[in-house]
């Protein structure tokens, strides 16, 4: 796979951007030749900044269950979804603003030594989501454009790495339909070694003149394409906006988080975590604005036969974001195959709900087997203010757990070591 990668950036011709993008094919074409762009300055952020310091005296808030604890990794600006290294190296950050960061913990004290940009030669809109291929292909998922990074665990030292467009910008959606809303995309390769990105629609509920064109190009579903970006489909639909996925580790399904519509009240409609269990399933939106509610632009439509229920009906608005499958041997058994989520917390709610890591229990064979419970929580404190806002879950080589936050503009690492018997 790498191979071809490599051999399609050394014949990758001109490519059409948006001008969202800001920069001339030239860059992308010398990056996919491996030619230098002449841009050699990095962003390096101060791991030992006051700012540090404050974020560490926030954590000393946050509830765990015994044995668990909870230390920052690393400052991160805008950190939103992370993908760790298949070698282990380096964790790559995405933003839902122009930057990827590359945090690396060199000396494996568990706290990253440097974070710095990724790629600062070359310009990004919305690089939200980062995606590893077992290979060691980065894939980042941006807000009209996927492109496709080999060997980024190596190139990532250097102002510049190998390019490839997997979906050129331009190309993701219709650029009638870029919007500031619900375009902050994840990805994820599945055991069929395709590539899965989540396209949320850009509205609460959409205009019904939408809904076709919407459906073909995979907008509110999820798309999956060939790793070179042949073959695209969709997957997935009757999605309001999901910025969470992952599969399961036994059976091969795809799990994913869906946000419900706003301003119906504060108790409706729940958030949703949903199992596909094959191609073109449809998971109910707009007819249904989370869980069994109606929405009010479609409560006069007859519901379509195919629809598929959530598995997990969550608190009502509050935003489960990134979400991923435990298949470590750090924590204990119960946690083992289960779900860590991150709810970022409501924003149009009287009283504030969320900001917390949940854990939902599931089986071998895809059962959800307990109720979705807090695992992590206290950045929502007795004023309602937040003080911390996580997106995303991720698991490090050694079985602990990275939470990235937005807000803070961090990393955090949850690891376990059994409490002493008195």
């Amino acid at each position: 796979m790498k191979n071809k990668l490599l051999a399609a950036g050394l014949a990758a011709g001109s490519v059409a951007f948006m001008s969202a993008y800001a920069q001339t094919d030239d860059t992308l074409e010398k990056l996919g030749s491996f030619q230098i762009t002449g841009e050699t300055e990095f962003t390096t952020i101060d791991q030992n900044s006051p700012s540090a310091d404050a974020v560490r005296k926030t954590l000393e808030q946050i509830q765990l269950p015994d044995g668990f604890k909870i230390d920052l990794y690393a400052l991160v600006p805008d950190a939103r979804h992370m993908a760790v290294g298949p070698q282990g190296v380096v964790t790559f950050v995405g933003t839902r603003k122009t930057e990827v960061w590359a945090v690396t913990d060199r000396d494996k004290d568990r706290v990253a030594d440097e974070v710095k940009n990724f790629v600062p030669s070359l310009d990004k809109a919305i690089p939200n989501g980062p995606c590893f291929s077992p290979e060691g292909v980065l894939y980042i998922a941006e807000q009209n454009r996927v492109l496709a990074y080999p060997a980024a665990e190596f190139f990532y030292e250097s102002p510049d790495a190998v390019a490839v467009p997997v979906i050129p910008g331009g190309e993701l959606i219709p650029e009638e339909f870029v919007s500031y809303n619900h375009t902050a995309r994840v990805c994820d390769i599945g055991p069929d070694g395709k590539l899965y990105i989540s396209l949320g629609q850009p509205y609460n509920v959409p205009p019904k003149e939408h809904r076709d064109v919407f459906a073909e190009h995979g907008i509110g579903g999820i798309i999956r394409v060939n790793q070179d970006g042949s073959e695209r489909e969709v997957y997935t639909y009757g999605v309001r906006n999901s910025v969470g996925q992952d599969f399961h580790p036994t059976t091969g399904e795809l799990w994913f988080t869906d946000n419900q519509v706003d301003g119906m009240g504060d108790d409706i409609p729940p958030g949703e975590i949903n199992r596909q269990t094959q191609p073109g399933q449809n998971f109910g939106f707009p007819w249904y604005g989370g869980g069994d509610v109606r929405t009010n632009e479609y409560k006069d439509e007859e519901i379509p036969e195919d629809v598929v229920p959530p598995v997990v009906e969550t608190d009502a608005h509050a935003a489960d974001l990134g979400m991923m499958f435990y298949t470590g041997r750090m924590f204990p058994e119960q946690y083992r195959g289960g779900i860590f989520s991150a709810q970022h917390g409501s924003w149009n709610r009287t009283e504030p709900i969320g900001a917390r890591v949940m854990f939902t229990p599931v089986d071998a064979e895809g059962n959800v087997t307990g109720a979705t419970v807090p695992f992590a929580e206290g950045w929502l404190n007795e004023n309602g203010e937040y003080l911390g806002r996580p997106v995303d879950v991720a698991q490090l080589r050694d079985g602990s757990i990275l939470v990235s936050d937005d807000l803070t503009g961090a990393i955090y690492r949850i690891s376990y070591e059994a409490p002493v018997a008195e």
